[in-house]
């Protein structure tokens, strides 16, 4: 079984983990920095092939490689499967970025490149370093932590204010009103912070807001 708890392990003479931290960093730009504009799709490992979500995703992805971009996943199942799924299904580059873990994930079959991380922070990286925009399905924690990372991010200027689109309305409506009622009321954020966030639920729609932002 893959070892758990890697990061509370790190101890004084263990100086070496940090090249394996370095030989993550060198696969994936080696692998990916060729990609072309992509777009990252986020959400649940969980859901099964016949959810509404699943097919969703694997519609959207199709949809983006037939607008000449590059999907990249997680690599696992539910979400991920389906995006990378749709966009090899069209032809496209499908990126799966599988994480080890002990008990849940492992690599989907519908990649045609595959990367597999042992740290998240790297995985994070990667996610964000060679997407052009960030596509947010409905999801969990892992979802969630995603999510405000990229939105973080554009919000403190490390990245470009690329779109961050959360499919599904009533999905979202709920976090939506509470950044808006809460973290906005009591000034922990900006009113143009707003801004970063889009709520889609077509298709179509999602892949006109990308383009009209990211010139290919």
């Amino acid at each position: 079984m893959e070892k758990q708890f890697i990061i509370d392990d790190f101890k004084i003479g263990e100086a070496w983990r940090l090249f394996k931290i370095m030989g993550e960093f060198v696969e994936g730009i080696e692998r990916l920095h060729d990609i072309g504009p992509a777009v990252t799709i986020f959400g649940s490992a969980r859901i099964k092939e016949d959810d509404p979500i699943y097919k969703k995703t694997e519609e959207i992805a199709t949809l983006f490689v037939k607008s000449n971009f590059a999907v990249i996943t997680g690599g696992g199942g539910g979400v991920m499967e389906a995006g990378n799924r749709g966009a090899l299904k069209a032809g496209g580059t499908s990126v799966g970025m599988n994480i080890v873990l002990p008990f849940e994930q492992k690599p989907n079959d519908y990649s045609n490149i595959k990367l597999e991380f042992k740290y998240f922070f790297i995985r994070k990286v990667m996610f964000v370093k060679y997407a052009t925009a960030y596509i947010i399905m409905p999801g969990g924690f892992g979802t969630m932590d995603e999510l405000f990372e990229a939105v973080t991010l554009i919000q403190t200027h490390r990245i470009k204010p690329f779109p961050v689109i959360l499919v599904g309305t009533d999905y979202w409506s709920g976090l939506l009103e509470w950044i808006k009622a809460t973290l906005l009321e009591h000034h922990k954020i900006s009113d143009n912070d707003l801004d970063i966030l889009q709520s889609m639920d077509d298709p179509e729609e999602i892949v006109r807001a990308v383009q009209k932002v990211v010139i290919i």
